[in-house]
């Protein structure tokens, strides 16, 4: 019995060192130039109705349910999500709008998982018919994820995603 306590008590602190050492903030983000001007870029990646047309995580998933509240592309829209496991639950809402440049969102989910996270897009002209553009995510990890995140990084995992879902909007965008 007292072995047992012993080892209980060195795993509970050698995962609580764990948490202690890891970086629990984590910022993701990818970029592509698409061959279309700026304007029609951003036009078009500040709606969250179009995000099941590019999005990875809308690709990967069957039967997903979505429902709008506001007006989509504006300050304060809102999009609610239910799909498979791949995609699981959420909300996602507009929070910051630079017209042109920067499209800030508020990503809640809720299933499978309860996470918070903010997910951004920058665009720059390169040239007219040529547009740069940033897709990122930013958030923080609480436990026991900031300690699954030592062996499985977010930027792994989440840059995959944002790499497929840039590729599918230039190829949505260039058609």
């Amino acid at each position: 019995m007292t072995l047992f306590f012993y080892v209980a008590i060195a795993l509970i602190t050698f995962v609580a060192f764990l948490h202690a050492w890891s970086k629990k903030d984590y910022d993701v983000s990818r970029t592509i130039v698409i061959n279309r001007p700026k304007a029609n870029v951003y036009a078009f990646i500040r709606h969250l109705e179009n995000q099941k047309l590019w999005n990875s995580w809308y690709l990967k998933s069957e039967n997903i349910t979505t429902k709008f509240k506001g007006t989509d592309g504006k300050l304060n829209a809102i999009c609610y999500w239910k799909g498979n496991d791949k995609i699981g639950e959420g909300t996602q809402k507009i929070t910051k709008i630079k017209p042109g440049k920067v499209l800030e969102t508020k990503i809640l989910l809720l299933k499978p998982t309860k996470a918070v996270a903010l997910g951004y897009f920058a665009t720059k002209e390169i040239q007219p018919e040529r547009t740069k553009i940033i897709f990122g995510i930013r958030g923080y990890l609480a436990f026991p994820y900031s300690v699954i995140s030592i062996f499985y990084s977010m930027e792994n995992r989440l840059g995959k995603e944002c790499e497929e879902s840039l590729q599918n909007l230039k190829r949505e965008l260039e058609k």
